[in-house]
């Protein structure tokens, strides 16, 4: 008698096997072309270095169309200037001589083209001839202005400043010279890092490793995202935005890998890296993707100052997933057996069995999980709302910190020439009806002054500038702006257009706002179509969105009542324009990045145990510390970052912050558990029809499933195992090939666990090799 006994054809190992595989073979080689890399491109960057360009165009909006009649009807271009603010308690008058002098000494720097007279031309002094300005014309723009010559104004003119005369400097440029140059934050954030990593492995060198692997990886994204700037359109905040994802990631993704190679090495596995890497690396490499669609949909916004930004943050998720998958590996390989010792003696340290803490948690979670989640929800409902409230707008130099120059020349013209006059706005017509235009600007109740109109040198465009009683930030202005565009201007006869800072920032939301739906349906349709391809069910996916919808909506409420509503001491204003779409993006991705973590092993569990509860009890314990130990990480990274001076800057830290916290503690900890507890088997359900359509993208090895009985032989029907049951399939249906056994080859055949991954051995007391059934995954490479 004959049965047929399943043999798995040779596949040709994937891509990550390969490059992982090699990384490992030649440990040496691979670790020494990063740093070449490194040095390469560092060194051209140094070399090249860097083309910044701000692109805040908004096509077919009022105040991007003001902008491009100044630059058609200006021939000269739009050269840069600065604002040189007095005060004198006493009256200006007894300083005349004074600022003269000054004046004089600042037109004989570089780049000074003219410097106004503020006692000689019309509007540059207070009622009260307390307070004036002068401004200095230069002779390049904006961008082509070096920072130390601005230095070098602000600095002689505040030489000549004394008791009763203040001297202050205002302005884009001033702005900029005044802000430090970083680092700060990124060396807390890294060294913060460290300390978590020690205490997480007890081993300085195992701690350094997720670190370092995120060091180069970042840094070799800056040096080529400044070799792209001149390829590309890439704002000038682009790199902090990008360091502080890339770090974040960078020791989250390493960390993983590392945390399942030392778990294999603690359960006495021989291969702990080839495992770590099958399981944890293809984990990563899903996450990243995840976190890379939901940047690129940024581009679906078509807006050019995010454009620039997406593919910057695209890049650096992109380094830190490539040097998980070979630097790390390579990392491991040279430095392998120290770590090993070094993970050995620090888990016989440890009293308690690892994963207790957390499946106690699960256990608690699970025996009453509507309370849990009900009041997990309500938690993330209540921060949520303030964010309809949500205000935005640019930042300028009135929410600086008070002891810059720019804040200090601000608050002086805020209080001499009234709030309005930081933030005028600029109204341009087509043709000569200036007078009827000034005399309904002036009839407004919430406009203060209104100057005369100025003509283009064509003679074709007229613009007169009005100030508003309310400052550039507060909400007035905008309702003044909606006001002017809707009701006032439209009953005058001809075109009229209004420009400035606060229309800008309210064209900018209007735009926002309108291809919103598209970008989030774009992101979150393609996450949960991957999530689905991973999971095989539609119950994860749409769990998924919503928690993650849910965390985001948290972060931004956050951000409204701190940075908006001046809770714990900040400064209130607007939030910047686009940090909520960007904090979109990133946020929905590395939710994304946990959510992976959390369900792919929850998914392993299940597919063994065939158990629903005890698969998310042993997935959280398994995991419960690593995500709480990345998502410390992230949060020290981005919390540090609060640190930085630039309130844009801060933004971003808060929300990444809170929304780390809430997504691995609240959501990842609690939510999920409560939500998987009550769907039970029903998580892992899928229509056959979405089954047969969907690619198939395993995260794990599907071989270690739950134990079949394979030992009954001679049998019409192969045993196999899929979605954590036992099935029989016919023996014409299987598709590998088959090898004839006989009863007297044959004694036995059993199900053995080797490596972690489930094989079918026939045992026999014959020299013939044996036979493996089922779907066994042999070697990594």
């Amino acid at each position: 008698m004959t049965v047929d006994t399943e043999i798995r054809p040779a596949t040709r190992p994937g891509l990550l096997h390969r490059v992982s595989g090699w990384a490992m073979r030649h440990a040496g080689l691979a670790l020494l072309l990063w740093v070449l890399v490194l040095a390469a491109v560092i060194a051209s960057a140094t070399v090249v270095g860097a083309n910044y360009k701000n692109d805040n165009s908004l096509p077919g909006t009022d105040s991007q169309r003001v902008t491009d009649i100044f630059t058609e009807h200006q021939p000269k271009g739009d050269t840069a200037s600065v604002q040189l603010v007095f005060r004198a308690d006493g009256g200006l008058d007894g300083e005349k001589t004074r600022i003269a002098s000054m004046l004089a000494v600042v037109r004989g720097l570089p780049h000074v083209a003219s410097v106004a007279d503020p006692f000689a031309g019309p509007g540059a002094m207070s009622t009260d001839r307390r307070t004036a300005y002068a401004t200095v014309g230069l002779d390049v723009t904006v961008a082509d202005m070096p920072v130390d010559d601005v230095r070098t104004i602000i600095h002689r003119a505040q030489d000549f400043a004394r008791p009763g005369l203040q001297v202050e400097a205002g302005g884009d440029l001033a702005r900029s010279a005044a802000e430090s140059s970083g680092g700060a934050s990124e060396g807390a954030g890294i060294l913060a890092a460290l300390v978590i990593l020690v205490f997480l492995f007890g081993s300085l060198l195992a701690a350094t490793l997720p670190l370092l692997t995120a060091v180069f990886a970042v840094g070799s994204t800056v040096a080529l995202l400044m070799l792209a700037s001149h390829l590309f359109t890439v704002p000038e905040y682009t790199t902090p935005v990008m360091m502080l994802v890339g770090l974040g990631v960078g020791i989250d993704y390493a960390l993983l890998i590392f945390s399942r190679y030392r778990h294999e090495l603690l359960k006495g596995e021989a291969d702990a890296k080839v495992i770590a890497l099958d399981t944890a690396g293809r984990s990563v490499m899903f996450a990243g993707c995840t976190v890379v669609i939901a940047l690129l949909g940024l581009l679906a916004l078509g807006l050019g100052s995010l454009q620039g930004v997406a593919l910057g943050v695209t890049l650096t998720v992109l380094m830190t997933m490539l040097a998980a998958v070979t630097l790390l590996p390579s990392l491991l390989t040279l430095f392998g057996k120290r770590i090993e010792r070094s993970v050995r003696k620090h888990a016989a340290k440890q009293r308690r069995t690892p994963g207790d803490g957390w499946r106690k948690l699960a256990g608690v979670v699970q025996r009453g999980p509507w309370v849990p989640l009900v009041l997990g929800v309500l938690a993330l409902v209540a921060l949520s709302l303030p964010a309809l409230g949500m205000r935005l707008g640019f930042a300028d130099a009135g929410t600086d910190d008070p002891a810059k120059t720019s804040r200090k020349a601000y608050d002086l013209l805020a209080d001499g020439f009234g709030p309005g006059f930081n933030g005028p706005l600029v109204v341009v017509s087509e043709g000569n009806q200036t007078q009827e235009l000034s005399q309904a600007l002036a009839a407004d109740p919430g406009i203060a002054a209104v100057t005369s109109p100025q003509v283009t040198p064509d003679g074709k465009i007229s613009t007169v500038l009005a100030f508003p009683k309310s400052a550039p930030q507060d909400a007035a202005t905008s309702d003044l702006v909606q006001r002017l565009r809707k009701d006032t201007l439209p009953k005058l006869e001809g075109t009229y257009l209004v420009g400035g800072a606060t229309a800008a920032a309210d064209d900018f939301a209007a735009a926002v706002s309108k291809r919103l739906p598209i970008f989030v349906l774009v992101v979150v349709g393609l996450s949960a179509l991957l999530l689905m391809a991973v999971f095989r069910s539609v119950l994860i996916p749409l769990k998924a969105a919503v928690l993650n919808l849910l965390s985001i909506g948290a972060s931004l409420g956050v951000i409204t009542l701190v940075f908006q509503q001046g809770w714990f001491g900040a400064q209130p204003g607007p939030i910047e324009a686009f940090v909520p779409v960007m904090i979109f993006a990133i946020v929905f991705g590395l939710s994304m990045d946990y959510e992976v973590f959390l369900v792919s092993r929850i998914h392993e569990e299940w597919r063994r145990t065939g158990n629903a509860q005890v698969a998310v009890r042993e997935g959280l314990a398994t995991t419960g510390s690593v995500i709480t130990a990345a998502a410390a990480i992230m949060i020290v990274v981005f919390g540090a970052f609060l640190l930085s001076p630039d309130r844009m800057l801060k933004q971003f830290g808060l929300g990444l912050a809170t929304a780390v916290l809430l997504d691995a503690l609240l959501i990842r900890c609690v939510i999920v558990p409560a939500v998987l507890r009550l769907l039970g088997n029903h998580a892992w359900w899928l229509p056959s029809r979405l089954d047969r359509i969907l690619p198939k993208i395993k995260l794990e090895d599907h071989s270690k499933g739950r134990a079949c009985s394979c030992r009954r032989w001679p049998a019409p029907k192969t045993a196999t195992h899929r979605g954590g049951a036992c099935r029989r399939t016919r023996r014409q249906d299987r598709r590998p090939p088959t090898v004839r056994l006989t009863d007297q080859q044959r004694t036995e055949t059993r199900c053995v666990e080797i490596a972690d991954h489930r094989r079918c051995t026939s045992m026999s007391s014959s020299t013939e090799p044996s036979a493996r059934i089922g779907s066994g995954a042999g070697r990594f490479f």
